[in-house]
């Protein structure tokens, strides 16, 4: 079948050229996308792929000749007619003209045809004719692939548990463990949970635009089995401005509900909207557009699948204005909600995808909604544990919830000393602060979603996400992303264990790319008392040989760092004697004095107030003496615990430029996968890979 799409995609290339040749017309976007055609026998990569009935859009891009109008583009596929779009034909289909992207030739326009599928496996060929209004023609071709997922080699899997360390490469899964367990004569003393999965390999992440991902489609290839351009998931690029009516592709939790009654779940620390959970429920080309994402969670997710979502963000649920106190004397800004993030889809959207259309309504209470739909509202650790029923939204946060090591440091009532997690300048809990006192951990989250989901006759899906492993590495702030692994490994125990009671359960472990080229270089010297006087001293012309030259012990000079384990299972202090030296390659500017930071750098997503001045900004907040950026971390002002680190010249953009934190790198990261289908993971695979191989576990079976 491959050989006779081949035979055909060449001789569409030689129609297309000679069309070219003779018409005006351009065709200059053709989804979805594949590589063009050379010449005859040429017939490029394969990019798009999809399951037989996994639904998809198409569209066309064309621009007429001057003085004429583009009157109508047809689809074909496998050389039969799909569909002939012109501007009356209506239905899942359109040809706009108008609302596009600037710089568009004249007559530009798009040409859609909404949810297409096609159930025979092979690479097929697509054609898009345009016509124009002098009854001119051109022909422009691309081959997309359908994936046979349904080969018999083994037992089903009924449930996929899809754990995503966002950021995490390899060095910060070996921090990690070197933190929570230790190495001891060259061997660690134990493995991490995620270590001992057997099934193992490594994943490349670049995006449909670049060598170097972020986020949405550094996750949203594990969604959909396809790439999509940075920014975007869950969708393919287009020419239109609109964050919501680009070209779709049918999501995993949306095709496994709809063929096999299999419900799902979205488990974060982030801000809930944030784009790996976003690329688990949303279609948009903006990751940033909160409401809109919120929306369609509601709209269309709670409708198709969706039982479980947990996480931050309850700014994006709250009709506009809301305030709340706090608990410490301040209000909270509850509501992020605008217009210009929310959406109202097109037609041929509603019309093929089924959907509702959507409201520009940022006065909306999702909240209230959601209980609407028969879901439970659980907003601390508290009310989570104690949370019953078949559909939960947990909302624990205005916006990202505290990292690992601040939790912790309230439920410990520690000490900055300890593994800092408060203010030097208050004497307040990091937590307090941001009036959140009383958040879960990642594994309780874990813990309440399986339990939540597994109520499902049919199994289910569940994506769960440590997101702050990212953040704190894009701060550079080592002993929090560490603490976060530490976190995300344990709620990755949980799971584990769910699957060894429940075989026909498949647990995933990877990442949506590696952030900030983090690598262990070694161990300090000195004790932590010895450090920390040398953070302290004033005479910054002597930083570099006290706190660099002669604290960083490289190879033998390393020895093993030792962290003593506390009886909640986490490392009792960051800082122990001879400490885990953390260094960055995608690094920023930064001041860098090897200690734990007290503070977590300020977080803009938490906006608070009081009610006397009413000014939603930090300078009346306690946050306000947050350290706004690595920079201005350990550079001895108040704000950083009176500290000075010597000063560490970024490799990537800097202040000037904009920029002022750590980068993502095109570093390949690891996979490891447990339980019904892990032996289908093995070797180098791309990222949209992954995909195809769980769908292959949870429809066509394996060992």
């Amino acid at each position: 079948m491959r050989i006779l799409a081949q035979a055909a995609l060449a001789v569409a290339a030689t129609v297309s050229v000679s069309a070219a040749a003779l018409a005006a017309p351009t065709i200059s976007r053709l989804t979805p996308p594949s590589r063009p055609t050379t010449g005859f026998g040429s017939t490029g990569a394969v990019i798009a792929r999809f399951l037989p009935d996994q639904r998809f859009d198409l569209q066309a891009t064309v621009s007429p000749d001057a003085g004429t109008t583009i009157t109508a583009v047809r689809f074909f596929v496998d050389n039969v007619l799909v569909s002939e779009v012109t501007a009356t034909t209506g239905a899942n289909t359109s040809l706009v003209t108008t609302g596009l992207t600037a710089g568009l030739p004249t007559g530009t326009a798009v040409a859609s045809f909404r949810a297409y599928v096609n159930n025979t496996p092979g690479v097929h060929v697509l054609r898009a004719v345009a016509v124009q209004s002098d009854s001119t023609t051109t022909i422009r071709e691309g081959v997309f692939e359908i994936v046979n997922a349904s080969a018999p080699l083994g037992r089903r899997a009924r449930n996929t548990v899809i754990f995503i360390g966002d950021g995490m490469g390899i060095a910060h899964r070996t921090a990690a463990r070197i933190m929570q367990n230790g190495v001891s004569q060259g061997k660690a003393n134990a493995p991490l949970a995620m270590d001992t999965f057997p099934g193992v390999a490594l994943i490349g992440t670049a995006s449909l635009n670049s060598i170097v991902t972020d986020s949405s489609p550094g996750a949203a290839c594990y969604s959909t089995g396809n790439k999509s351009n940075n920014n975007q998931h869950g969708v393919f690029p287009d020419d239109t401005p609109n964050n919501f009516d680009n070209p779709r592709m049918e999501l995993m939790g949306e095709y496994m509900f709809r063929k096999f009654g299999k419900v799902n779940g979205i488990v974060t620390t982030s801000d809930i909207f944030d784009a790996t959970p976003g690329s688990f429920g949303s279609h948009t080309s903006n990751r940033g557009a909160g409401s809109g994402i919120i929306d369609q969670y509601l709209d269309e997710q709670a409708d198709r699948g969706l039982r479980v979502l947990l996480g931050g963000g309850r700014r994006w649920f709250l009709p506009a204005g809301t305030e709340f106190a706090s608990g410490n004397g301040y209000n909270l800004l509850g509501s992020s909600r605008t217009t210009a993030l929310d959406y109202t889809l097109p037609t041929d959207i509603q019309n093929g995808w089924g959907v509702p259309a959507g409201a520009l309504d940022p006065n909306r209470d999702a909240i209230s909604e959601f209980q609407a739909k028969g879901f439970t509202y659980a907003t601390t650790a508290t009310t989570l544990a104690s949370a019953t029923g078949d559909r939960l939204l947990g909302l624990f946060h205005t916006g990202n919830m505290n990292i690992a090591l601040d939790k912790l440091a309230k439920r410990r009532n520690a000490t900055v000393g300890n593994i800092g997690g408060k203010n030097p300048n208050t004497n307040a809990f990091v937590v307090d602060e941001y009036g959140f006192p009383n958040q879960p951990m990642l594994d309780e989250m874990t813990t309440k979603a399986l339990e939540t989901l597994n109520r499902n006759p049919q199994g289910f899906t569940l994506m769960v996400e440590a997101a702050s492993i990212d953040k704190q590495a894009h701060n550079m702030d080592s002993e929090r992303w560490m603490m976060d692994t530490i976190e995300f490994d344990k709620a990755i125990k949980v799971a584990q264990d769910f699957a060894t009671r429940n075989p026909d359960t498949l647990v995933i472990i990877t990442a949506d790319h590696e952030c900030a080229g983090v690598n262990i270089i070694g161990a300090s010297t000195v004790s932590n008392e010895e450090l920390l006087l040398r953070a302290r001293e004033t005479d910054a012309g002597t930083k570099v040989a006290r706190l660099r030259d002669t604290v960083t012990g490289l190879y033998e000079g390393a020895g093993f760092p030792q962290y003593s384990i506390a009886t909640d299972g986490y490392p009792a202090s960051t800082d122990p004697n001879r400490k885990m030296l953390i260094g960055y390659a995608a690094n920023a500017d930064r001041s860098e004095d090897w200690l734990t930071n007290p503070m977590p750098l300020r977080d803009g997503q938490a906006i608070l107030t009081t009610s006397v001045s009413g000014v939603f900004d930090y300078d009346d907040a306690p946050l306000s003496n947050y350290p706004a950026n690595p920079s201005a971390r350990d550079n001895g002002s108040a704000n950083a615990g009176n500290q000075l680190g010597y000063f560490v010249t970024g490799q990537v953009a800097g202040p000037a430029a904009g920029n002022t934190s750590a980068a993502h790198t095109a570093s390949d990261i690891p996979l490891s996968a447990f339980g019904r289908g892990a032996s289908l993971f093995f070797g180098y695979m791309d990222n949209t890979d992954v995909y195809f191989r769980v769908m292959q576990a949870m429809i066509g079976g394996a060992r």
